[in-house]
């Protein structure tokens, strides 16, 4: 028994012993390298970034801490700052990159970077490096000598490291909740945008003899995603949120996912227009299930040129809302069109071809007359267009931007259409044409009543075409209308109140005076309307195409110029004829009264 204790004694012994001098050990390597090789890291990085980059950046931190026992560093209060000097001599050398960087952030932290590997084989592999809440600036400048330039540095920074390292690497870097500036200085003032809380990773980071020749890579990179959970912000002048939700890219197969885009007012349909001040368009935009493929990033990093090979909607809707009723806006909505606002974003926009599915289209006016409200949809609507672009080398390829979509006008009537737009046309020239059948013409009192103050009262479309060609100053073409069984009533509002009533008058004389009731007629005689529409410089691209549509679709039914003409000096007579008949009445009247005053 005491020999049992004597050797568990001397056991402990031995442990404490071991124990003591891997303690000592560890702990002479851990002050020798705080005191040496911890200053000696701090410098090579301070010096390997402005050595890197050609004195472009210089890296200031305040600390760097080393835990051996983890194989885990991080470094406190990173900057990355630019050298404006350095950044104007290299711009004289040509050599200058189109984006600079500014880059801040409390906390860098390296995890993971396999020490015993970097003594043994000169690599230094680092798992990840986490980089937390950095404040990130872009500022970009467009240079010539790097417009065909491969996304690749100019220089292997290889060459900086091959002196100290075989290879660095690190596996992941992850860039969390990232508040990001863009400063366009391209333009004579700056344009600045900003996003915030947005996520990066950058994928298998390499460094060695060849992987700056790897054309797998970009910017020595395998891979760069990116996520944006929820992003929300008001646009500049204040009429707008637009919302993001749940937006997702990956650069290796150039595909963008965004969950949910919207557009949303921030005042009401008729508090729109009064805190505008005037008469002006109100959208109510949202889209769902958003996919861009075949995404350029490094066109995209480099001059800020969006090049997209297709791009899809799963569903959406889109409202277009004017309250006529307000004063006419102060300039004139000439270079508006759809095409022509394109030509003006900022940045190059390429598209090749948008794939659009169950989008719901509506435009609605409040009328001045009528006091009400007058809508058409368009719903279900399907289709693609071809060729979204603003940048000049794809417009000289082809100018005309596509449309060929198929909806269902106020959710009844099948309606084909195809829109052409000239992209470079100053005048904002464009073509449509269309195909529509199986709409019952009551449908359209949602809109013929509150803007047109016509009621159908009955009238089946069995095919209407058109086919107009349009500009910034209207449109012209023409329209084949066949329809059965068509009956209307002529309204106006009841003074005094929103009501619309029939007037009987005038609904005899246009249905049976002015009103075709059919087309073709019994006789089998087929009428073609000429649509001569005259824009009015302060009403809408969407106005345009309903008015010029009502336009054809009247000189369809029968209600032309000179019958409208004929049918308003008639109800004059008929107004002058009552008030003279009127007049008589109650002269008779004051003469019956005036023998009976004088019988008494």
């Amino acid at each position: 028994m005491p020999d049992q204790i004597t050797k568990k004694f001397n056991s402990v012994k031995w442990m404490a012993l071991v124990a003591l001098v891997v303690f000592l050990v560890f702990g002479t390597g851990f002050i020798y390298f705080e005191l040496r090789i911890k200053p000696l890291i701090e410098q090579e990085l301070r010096e390997l970034v402005p050595r890197s980059t050609e004195g472009l950046y210089h890296l200031d931190f305040t600390g760097l801490s080393i835990n051996l026992l983890t194989a885990n560093a991080s470094l406190s209060n990173v900057k990355l700052i630019p050298d404006p000097i350095v950044l104007e001599k290299l711009r004289l050398l040509k050599k200058a990159p189109n984006n600079v960087y500014h880059i801040e952030l409390r906390k860098l932290s390296a995890l993971n970077f396999h020490l015993f590997r970097m003594f043994k084989d000169k690599k230094l592999n680092i798992d990840e490096i986490e980089i937390n809440r950095p404040m990130i600036t872009m500022v970009n400048r467009q240079m010539d000598y790097n417009e065909n330039r491969a996304p690749r540095p100019l220089k292997s920074p290889y060459d900086y490291i091959s002196k100290v390292l075989k290879e660095l690497s690190v596996d992941t870097v992850n860039f969390r909740e990232a508040a990001f500036k863009y400063v366009d200085n391209n333009k004579a003032k700056p344009i600045i945008d900003s996003i915030a809380n947005l996520n990066v990773t950058l994928a298998d980071w390499l460094i060695d003899k060849d992987s700056a020749r790897d054309t797998t890579r970009m910017y020595l990179l395998k891979d760069i995603m990116l996520n944006l959970d929820d992003y929300s912000y008001a646009t500049p002048d204040s009429l707008y949120n637009i919302h993001l939700s749940e937006m997702n890219f990956k650069a290796s197969t150039g595909l963008l996912h965004i969950d949910k885009f919207e557009l949303l007012p921030r005042y009401s349909e008729m508090q729109f227009g009064q805190k505008v001040g005037y008469a002006k368009d109100r959208y109510s935009i949202r889209m769902n299930d958003l996919q861009l493929a075949g995404i350029n990033l490094p066109l995209y990093i480099k001059k800020q040129e969006l090049f997209a090979r297709q791009m899809s909607i799963g569903d959406g809707a889109v409202s277009v809302f004017n309250n006529n009723e307000l004063e006419k806006p102060k300039e004139p909505k000439t270079g508006k069109y759809p095409h022509q606002l394109l030509q003006k974003v900022g940045s190059k926009i390429t598209i090749q071809k948008l794939d659009l599915y169950h989008l719901n289209i509506a435009y609605a006016e409040f009328d001045r007359n009528s006091k009400q409200k007058g809508k058409i949809t368009f719903e279900n609507t399907s289709g693609t267009i071809t060729n979204i672009t603003n940048a000049p080398a794809a417009k000289q390829k082809n100018k005309f931007m596509v449309a060929d979509l198929t909806t269902y006008m106020m959710g009844q009537g099948k309606l084909d259409t195809k829109f052409t737009f000239d992209l470079l046309a100053e005048d904002g020239a464009f073509a449509y044409s269309g195909l529509l059948h199986g709409l019952n013409g009551p449908a359209m009192n949602a809109v013929t009543k509150p803007l047109g103050m016509v009621h159908i009262k009955s009238g089946v479309v069995d095919e209407l075409s058109f086919d107009l060609k349009a500009d910034e100053h209207g449109a012209s073409g023409s329209m084949v209308f066949k329809y059965h069984d068509l009956a209307i009533a002529v309204l106006k509002r009841e003074a005094g109140t929103v009501w619309l009533i029939r007037q009987g008058f005038l609904s005899f004389l246009a249905n049976n005076l002015i009103i075709n009731p059919q087309n073709p007629s019994k006789e089998g005689i087929l009428s073609k309307a000429v649509i001569d529409y005259k824009r009015a410089p302060d009403r809408s691209f969407f106005n345009l195409i309903w008015k010029s549509l009502f336009q054809g679709i009247k000189y369809s039914v029968g209600v032309t110029p000179q019958k409208e003409a004929q049918i308003k000096a008639q109800v004059a007579r008929f107004e002058k004829m009552k008030t003279e008949r009127d007049k008589r009445r109650a002269n008779r009247q004051k003469r019956r009264a005036q023998r009976k005053q004088e019988h008494n």
